[in-house]
């Protein structure tokens, strides 16, 4: 019996983690990481924005009002787990998993502030929210499925291959992160920049990204070859397309903000599409399979052949 309804929470948590993402991107990209120069006040004498902060400490305060909802969710997905029946550990540890990651998110984004944006450290709190991105899928896709012994859908060596892209996906992200931090987008005009060569570490990231085009492109190959499922590499290769020539444009454009937040939001959608790959390899029965019981009342003695 489901008490909470864990599918659609752990969606809601998925969504949520995704969002911030995309109000993370916008303190930055208006200059509102230091709306509240504090933390975990916004102010010395206030926990919540005032009127003379304006519109920046408004945007920062509402980015941190979400992380309550992350946590709100996260409870509830926990709740929901632990009194389904019967009870999955699997699902438990996800949902204690995202549950743990953001109080730990929120005191990063505390550490940014108290650091005056240093990039690193903003660099590490998007990476956190990657983490918990992962997290949160994995429970939403455990959360529909059965409890049968995880069916092998493709050969070992698509697997692996599927292992290395997830890998060079995340490679991509996390230059991505670099590239950022030596960019103008620092959050605020006083914030200090990595040091690095904007244009060098841009090549670095556009040479993995097309090293990433390429395993997804051999993945669909491969598992047509197979006769696979190829939908969720299909996908992954769509998003990698738009997300590039997004990449592409706002490179050459100078960085304009609305490019630059897309170019954010798109690279959470490439990492789900890449996990999304990842499941797609395996299955799982809704039910585990039972050996068929004879019972003994009914069974019968085989009948000796007459002579």
């Amino acid at each position: 019996m489901r008490f909470l309804p864990l599918r659609p929470l752990a969606l809601a948590s998925l969504v949520a983690n995704i969002a911030l993402i995309v109000t993370g991107a916008a303190v930055r990209l208006t200059g509102s990481g230091l709306g509240c120069p504090t933390w975990p006040r916004c102010t010395d004498e206030s926990y919540t924005t005032t009127a003379e902060m304006g519109v920046h400490g408004v945007i920062e305060f509402g980015n941190r009002l979400l992380t309550f909802a992350l946590g709100i969710i996260a409870v509830a997905c926990v709740l929901a787990a632990l009194l389904e029946r019967p009870r999955r550990r699997s699902r438990v540890m996800l949902s204690v998993a995202v549950l743990l990651y953001i109080p730990l998110q929120a005191v990063i984004g505390g550490i940014t502030v108290l650091t005056n944006l240093n990039p690193w450290v903003v660099g590490l709190h998007f990476l956190v929210s990657i983490v918990i991105i992962a997290f949160a899928y994995a429970l939403w896709r455990r959360a529909g499925e059965g409890d049968g012994p995880p069916v092998r859908l493709v050969p070992a060596p698509l697997r692996h291959l599927a292992w290395i892209l997830t890998g060079v996906s995340a490679a991509v992200i996390a230059l991505g992160v670099v590239v950022t931090g030596s960019g103008p987008h620092a959050g605020d005009l006083d914030a200090k920049r990595n040091g690095l060569d904007p244009a060098t570490v841009s090549q670095a990231h556009a040479d993995v990204v097309f090293l990433l085009v390429g395993l997804t492109v051999a993945m669909i190959f491969a598992l047509r070859a197979v006769k696979a499922p190829a939908r969720a590499a299909i996908v992954l290769l769509a998003v990698e397309l738009a997300q590039g020539l997004i990449g592409f444009v706002q490179y050459f454009t100078h960085l304009p903000v609305l490019l630059v937040g897309a170019h954010m939001l798109g690279s959470a959608l490439v990492w789900t599409s890449t996990l999304a790959v990842l499941w797609s390899l395996r299955a799982r029965p809704l039910e585990p399979a039972e050996p068929a019981v004879v019972s003994p009342v009914t069974a019968k003695e085989p009948v000796p052949a007459p002579r």
